[in-house]
Order: structure tokens, then sequence, then C-alpha cells
């Protein structure tokens, strides 16, 4: 298997993407609109099969969030995840002047939490910070 990776990927294999995981698709504009603000995006592609994404929002000075980390189940455990995180933040923290520093935010799947403490992420809550918290609305 020799995966590739690239910074574009389509509406339709975004959702596709998400459904392989079980996640419910995202509105066709409402997707297209939110993966051309990403900070930054990764997928992999095995073929021209898109088999993993990952993005980041940013406010370009300290904060990152990581969203839509996916890797089709045929594909997961072969490191293409970490690939994707490893990638995105290296992007991130390449453009750190001396002393500055950036905060690397996100919301593991339920179950997917020791996959980002192998990559130095800390659970919430903890001695030191709240849990994290999130509210979906949806306009009827």
């Amino acid at each position: 298997m020799a995966i590739e990776y690239r910074h574009e990927i389509t509406v339709e294999d975004y959702n596709a993407l998400r459904r392989s995981v079980g996640w419910d698709p995202i509105e066709p504009a409402q997707a297209k609109e939110g993966l051309r603000n990403s900070a930054y995006l990764i997928c992999a592609l095995d073929g021209d099969n898109i088999v993993g994404h990952a993005r980041a929002i940013s406010d370009g000075g300290y904060v990152v969030l990581i969203s839509d980390v996916i890797v089709h189940p045929d594909y997961q455990k072969n490191g293409i995840a970490k690939t994707m995180i490893q990638e995105l933040m290296a992007f991130f923290t390449s453009r750190l002047k001396s002393g500055q520093a950036i905060l690397f935010n996100l919301m593991a799947a339920k179950g997917r939490e020791s996959f980002y403490k192998q990559l130095g992420f800390t659970e919430r809550p903890n001695e030191t910070v709240g849990a994290g918290m999130s509210q979906r609305y949806t306009k009827a």
C-alpha cells in the first residue's frame, strides 16, 4: 500500500469518507465553505481513492482546532491518521518564531483518546483544566 498525501478534497469525497465511519454527511454548500475556509487540509490517497482526511481551523495566532480526522475503516491502524496529524502540526509549528507557542485543540471521538495521547495530547478534564464542551445546533 503506497499512501500519498495531498491538500484538497471534493465535497463528495469528504462526505463519503464521513459516511464510511458512521458520521452524518454535511450539507454540500456548507461543507464546501467549511473546507474552503480551513487553515490547513490534508488527505490520504490510495491510488485515486481518498482514504483519510484531517483539517485545521486557526485564528492565525495562537489557537488551532484540529477537526475531521477520519480514516476509512479498511485503512485504519496503518499510521495514516498519525501522519496526517503530524503533517498538520508541523505546518503550524514551522511558522513559529522563537518564544511563540500554539495551542492545538481537538475533540476526540469516543474511544480514540489513547491515539491522541500517543501524539502528546492531554485528556480533559485534569488537575489544571476543565472538560471540553460543545453544542450542536440544527436550524429547523
